[in-house]
């Protein structure tokens, strides 16, 4: 992404951070002058308000083809949808955040609702990579109970708890965890207080941390799962052992990818959160939350589509006469 000098001003002698996702608002008028002008539209305005529909399309054609299916039952796809619901709303976000800075007047209360909502949704994201993990984990090490209804409850409580964890933390900001009327104590990402994104992505981390751990597992069980079909294959033909090492190579491949992808998107924000102040030069936030927002750009392709329950379902939707077979295999691993 290609920014101009201008859209990095920064105002060192206020020691007032920008908004979250900022954009530049140096020579714009204070949103209290009753001559405020709405600010030219930038290259970095374009692409947040391209980005974030592209956000909320992708993710709001996955929720509606899983709540409007109802072979798409299981576990691992009410945490599916959870988590392009969460998507979605981080896309609603930047929609929101690129209205009130382009077209209408900006306030604080515009503030405290684009950061609370943004702040609530990746949460809420991130929580729901952890179930998907989690659900992953128990599929392999519970597969003759993974899918029953006692899952399902589980599963359902396991995203209400998220949910409303995710709702407490994102209100944060409209309940008096601000700095708009104490710039000093502005984090990187205004208007919240460095103490609260400080927790925030403290949190962020620990959740990291148990997603590889529980990724971790996965590995270990797979690993015990193949070497005892190894034991029992070996008889086999030499096409057969073949296919087999070949198929966990491209599952190891798969997993490599989806790990990188989350940890570079969650890791850096989470870092940069702790670290920085709101003295700190923008230039940063800018390269820290734009990965943490792609996320949930890559998300839907990562998980969701790769489902093959879930791309069956998008192609008959699509093309009806070339999906005659109505019969669903759950596959929760290849998610």
């Amino acid at each position: 992404m290609i920014m101009n000098a201008s859209d990095l001003a920064w105002d060192e002698s206020s020691g007032a951070a920008e908004p979250f996702f900022p954009v530049d608002q140096l020579d714009s008028p204070s949103p209290s002058s009753s001559s405020y002008e709405v600010p030219p539209l930038t290259v970095w305005g374009v692409a947040l308000c391209v980005s974030g529909t592209l956000i909320a399309a992708e993710n709001a054609i996955v929720v509606t083809t899983i709540l409007a299916t109802p072979s798409l039952r299981a576990p691992v796809f009410l945490l599916l949808a959870s988590l392009g619901l969460a998507d979605l709303l981080a896309g609603v976000a930047l929609i929101l955040h690129f209205l009130f800075l382009f077209c209408v007047e900006p306030s604080d209360w515009s503030e405290l609702l684009t950061s609370g909502l943004l702040v609530t949704s990746l949460t809420a994201s991130l929580c729901s990579l952890m179930g998907v993990a989690l659900d992953r984990y128990l599929s392999l090490s519970h597969a003759l109970t993974y899918g029953s209804g006692q899952s399902r409850r589980r599963a359902a409580i396991l995203l209400l708890l998220v949910w409303l964890g995710a709702c407490v933390i994102g209100a944060g900001p409209a309940m008096g965890w601000h700095c708009l009327g104490e710039p000093d104590s502005c984090s990187v990402a205004r208007p919240l207080t460095r103490t609260y994104l400080s927790l925030l992505c403290g949190g962020f981390l620990v959740v990291v941390m148990v997603t590889l751990q529980l990724y971790a597992g996965i590995c270990r069980v797979a690993r015990r799962h193949a070497h005892a079909i190894a034991t029992q294959r070996h008889f086999l033909p030499t096409t057969h052992s073949y296919a087999s090492k070949h198929s966990s190579g491209r599952g190891f491949s798969r997993l490599i990818l989806v790990l990188s992808v989350f940890v570079g998107c969650w890791m850096p924000f989470s870092l940069w959160g702790l670290l920085g102040d709101a003295s700190s030069p923008p230039l940063y936030t800018y390269a820290t939350l734009v990965p943490a927002a792609g996320s949930s750009l890559l998300n839907p392709i990562l998980y969701s589509l790769r489902n093959k329950d879930i791309r069956k379902v998008l192609l008959q939707a699509c093309c009806p006469n070339r999906c005659t077979n109505n019969t669903h295999i759950h596959h929760p691993v290849d998610v």
